[in-house]
């Protein structure tokens, strides 16, 4: 495993009308390749936004990210171009694809553009890697459908296809389970740490549903105010992190099974 994406002294926000809005500082922590790391926060603690810088989508305010994959050095986020990025990281949203009159494989195939031309016009070769990308998020058997015709689940398993398609080292996902039931989220979860394991990718995401990422992620990163906290699942349960963000009134967390349970 080989750490690929690193933050030092990062400080993210936005700018308003009136003046820069800081959401966090000083933050420091490190992606691996090979691993599923889930970051965790309530709401409006800055998940979104941290996710938005790390994908470029969003300058950061102060700091480095920085970026070593493909054996290539540590170079700045912001030295890269776009098309530069379009090669290296895959971004999967929360938005469900409004689209219709797509089939599966047109929409993964879109994760073929920073290969083909100017017409966007799929080699052998692209079409090569679509088929492999469907393959592995086990849904060949919907090639054909359109895109609007598919649960949740199978839309989410479409974006994740566009993704590996795009075959980038590193994934970011914002909120992968939501709309999901709850086994669907558990066969999300699992997809995308097996996906990790296997391809060698750095996959991240950000999620709401702690209990599940507690059981499957290999690394946490859990936001805070002034904090950001990085380890495995037991390692924060064991010094006391998860307890202390998780356990409020009516919740209890056990840090032996790193699961919680609802009081009266």
């Amino acid at each position: 495993m080989i750490e690929t994406v690193r933050l030092t002294n990062l400080a993210i926000g936005y700018q308003t009308k009136q003046h820069v809005k800081m959401v966090a500082d000083h933050l420091n922590a490190a992606i691996w390749s090979g691993e599923l790391t889930c970051l965790l926060g309530r709401n409006g603690i800055g998940k979104s936004t941290l996710l938005r810088t790390l994908s470029a989508f969003q300058p950061a305010l102060g700091g480095e990210i920085l970026l070593s994959v493909n054996g290539q050095p540590e170079t700045a986020l912001s030295q890269f171009t776009d098309k530069q990025l379009s090669r290296l990281i895959g971004v999967v949203l929360t938005e469900k694809p409004d689209v219709r009159n797509m089939t599966i494989e047109e929409l993964v195939g879109m994760g073929r553009s920073p290969y083909t031309g100017f017409w966007g016009t799929l080699s052998q070769d692209d079409r090569q890697q679509v088929e492999e990308a469907i393959r592995l998020v086990g849904i060949a058997s919907l090639k054909g459908r359109y895109i609007h015709t598919l649960s949740d689940g199978e839309r989410q398993k479409v974006m994740i296809a566009k993704a590996l398609a795009q075959q980038t080292p590193v994934i970011y996902l914002d909120e992968p389970t939501a709309f999901l039931d709850y086994p669907s989220k558990v066969e999300m979860m699992q997809l995308l740490h097996r996906l990790a394991r296997e391809q060698g990718k750095t996959i991240f995401l950000s999620t709401h549903d702690v209990e599940l990422s507690l059981q499957v992620a290999d690394r946490i990163w859990l936001m805070e105010p002034g904090l950001l906290s990085v380890g495995t699942p037991r390692q924060l349960a064991d010094d006391g992190t998860l307890g202390r963000f998780i356990e409020h009134k009516g919740i209890l967390f056990d840090a032996q099974t790193l699961t919680m349970r609802v009081t009266e």
